[in-house]
């Protein structure tokens, strides 16, 4: 297979004689074979695996978005990712990075609805006088 991982700025890593590949998805590990049919899945921040036969295992922190494969063809584009050989780094750098970011962007969140509903509350003020 050719495996391709896309961040939205950059290709961060291209591959090719990708044997197998898994990924984690918010319904558990997904893994994926040569042989498999096409398929989409949404990627869960965590670790990414591939296997070549000439480089063995490869290991990634990702952090959340999406999985597509077509043919013989694996794309995987997400936010960010980083690359390791610790299998524990890169379990710490998920932690710490990816679920921190999701918490501040919570946070961001909710501090832009207060300021939507704010708005919108003051523009029917002005409409009604």
């Amino acid at each position: 297979m050719n495996l391709k991982i896309l961040l939205p700025f950059q290709v961060f890593a291209e591959q090719t004689g990708v044997l197998r590949v898994v990924a984690e998805t918010y319904q558990g590990s997904f893994g994926l074979l040569p042989q498999r049919l096409d398929c989409v899945a949404s990627l869960a921040p965590g670790i990414l695996v591939y296997e070549t036969a000439a480089e063995g295992e490869a290991y990634f922190a990702v952090d959340e978005g999406v999985l597509v494969k077509t043919g013989l063809d694996v794309f995987i584009s997400v936010r960010n990712a980083i690359r390791g050989s610790d299998l524990g780094q890169l379990h710490v750098a998920v932690e710490r990075e990816f679920l921190s970011l999701s918490e501040r962007e919570r946070s961001v969140r909710a501090v832009m609805a207060k300021m939507e509903s704010g708005l919108i509350h003051r523009l029917v003020e002005f409409d009604h006088e």
